[in-house]
Order: C-alpha cells, then sequence, then structure tokens
C-alpha cells in the first residue's frame, strides 16, 4: 500500500520532534489524508504482514459497535488489545472497575448520556436510520469526543469523528484522527473503519465507494524509527480482497465468521513493536 508507505517517509523525512506523555519522543507531521475503495482493495498493509492481528481487528470493531467498554467482552475471542490500559492501577484513580476502560469508543456510538439523563444510540440513530430516510443528508456523523467524559478515560479517543457520504447510491466514509500512531494504530484503524463502511453499506443496501482517512497530529515514536525504515525497504504487494457473508444485515449482528480475507500475502511481520499511546 503506497499510500502508506508515503506518508511514513513523510513522517520519517520532515516530521518534527516532539514530547509525548510516555517520555518517549516523536517525529510528527500535522495533517494527512489517505483515500481507499475497499471494495475493490482491500487497504490492510502488506509492507508487514497483519495476518495474525485480523481477528483481533474484527473484534474490535464488533466490541465498539456492542458498545461495550470492559476487556473481558474481548477476551472471550482471546483478544487482549487493551488490557495494558484496564488493570487495577489505570482503572481505580478513575473510579472504574478493573476491566472497565469507562467511556470509550463502544459507550459513545451507542450510549451517549445526555443532560436530562437519557442515551442516543449514535450509530443507530444518527447513521441507519437517517440512511434509510434521508441518505443523502449532511448529517450522518458519529463522534466518541465527549468533553465531558475525558476525565473519565485513560485513554482519550484517538479516532472518531466519523461522517457518511452517501451520492446517486454509493456511499463513503471519511475519519478524522487527532492521533495518529503511524506504526502500529494508523494500519488497524484504516482497517477497521473500511470494514465498517463495508458493513453499513451492505446493511443499508448502498454500494460502498471511498474511505477518507484524515490524519491530525501523525507521528512515528522514537522507539519505532527502525521499524519505520524497514518498512520503506521494502516493496508493497497487492492489496487483498474481504469479502461479507450477504446473508449478514444487522449491523449489531455480525461475527468473525462473517468476514473473509483473500488474498493476502503480506511480507514477514516485525514482531516486538512497543506499543504508544
Amino acid at each position: 500500500m503506497k499510500q502508506y508507505l508515503d506518508l511514513v517517509e513523510r513522517v520519517l523525512t520532515t516530521g518534527k520532534k516532539k514530547s509525548d506523555p510516555q517520555k518517549i519522543g516523536n517525529l510528527a507531521v500535522l495533517g494527512h489524508e489517505m483515500r481507499f475503495r475497499p471494495a475493490e482493495e482491500f487497504p490492510l498493509i502488506t509492507v508487514r504482514s497483519l495476518k495474525g492481528s485480523w481477528k483481533a481487528i474484527v473484534h474490535e470493531l464488533l466490541w465498539f459497535l456492542s458498545g461495550s467498554s470492559r476487556v473481558e467482552d474481548l477476551h472471550k475471542y482471546n483478544v487482549h488489545l487493551w488490557d495494558v490500559w484496564a488493570n487495577e492501577e489505570t482503572c481505580k484513580p478513575l473510579g472504574l472497575e478493573t476491566g472497565d476502560l469507562g467511556p470509550i469508543y463502544g459507550p459513545q456510538w451507542r450510549r451517549w448520556k445526555t443532560r436530562t439523563g437519557g442515551e442516543i444510540d449514535q450509530i443507530q440513530r444518527e447513521v441507519l436510520d437517517v440512511l434509510k430516510t434521508n441518505p443523502d443528508s449532511r448529517r450522518l456523523m458519529v463522534t466518541p469526543w465527549n468533553p465531558e467524559d475525558l476525565n473519565k478515560v485513560f485513554i482519550v479517543p484517538c479516532h472518531g469523528p466519523f461522517k457518511f457520504f452517501h451520492a446517486e447510491g454509493e456511499l463513503s466514509l471519511h475519519v478524522f484522527h487527532r492521533s495518529a500512531d503511524t506504526i502500529l494504530g494508523v494500519p488497524f484503524d484504516i482497517a477497521e473503519y473500511a470494514l465498517l463502511l463495508l458493513m453499513v453499506a451492505q446493511v443499508t443496501g448502498f454500494r460502498p465507494a471511498e474511505l477518507v482517512t484524515t490524519l491530525s497530529d501523525t507521528h512515528i515514536y522514537f522507539n519505532h524509527l527502525e521499524v519505520a525504515r524497514e518498512l520503506l525497504s521494502r516493496e508493497p504487494r497487492p492489496l487483498p480482497r474481504v469479502t461479507l457473508n450477504p446473508d449478514a444485515k444487522d449491523l449489531f449482528n455480525f461475527k468473525f465468521e462473517d468476514f473473509t480475507l483473500e488474498n493476502y500475502d503480506p511480507h514477514p511481520p516485525i514482531k516486538g513493536i512497543p506499543v504508544g499511546y
């Protein structure tokens, strides 16, 4: 995926030095856009294998869509992406039970708290319902960024808001990332939002078109620099395809078995990449 390598090269060659909460340091640029057509070529990077992460990519998205904030719901599928932020040390100061990440993506997408004590299912009300009644609406938007809840979570949302765009029977998705970990986070996020576009298009009866990803603070941590250089030395390979079970018509009832990754032939994985956040 040449677009991704162009991003890596841009950050390496033009990035400015910045500090971060982890005290690692990073190179960063402001503002970068990538565009993909997931139904034709699925944007799962090929310069390092994410084959071993495919299960985690799918289950994390399904977890978001379920509205859950508890890591035990990921553990059912042997997915442990969020464990490092769900221990007693991170949860207790926030008044959370160990294993509960608080009002992060899923709760904000599906159970946004209102001032009057109610809840809003943004995915259902602002996307699915509107696509059925007024698909050309400019209000097809979901956000996890709730200022009132930012001090209730250890990791504030990095990706989102996102907005769907319908025109002439085609559905596209535009995602904004306030913070983009180029080496670890960005490849996951691209794949998950590409899946989300395919899923929403299928359940609403539209043709999936473009995924547009806009990255704001886009960075490479100093302890990822060698990995970045290794990635740039590799020639990107043809992108895979992803097909969905055509019988899956309820966005909130997709299962891992409803997704098929085809013709994925990446370079070998790079193991031991440290997590940045």
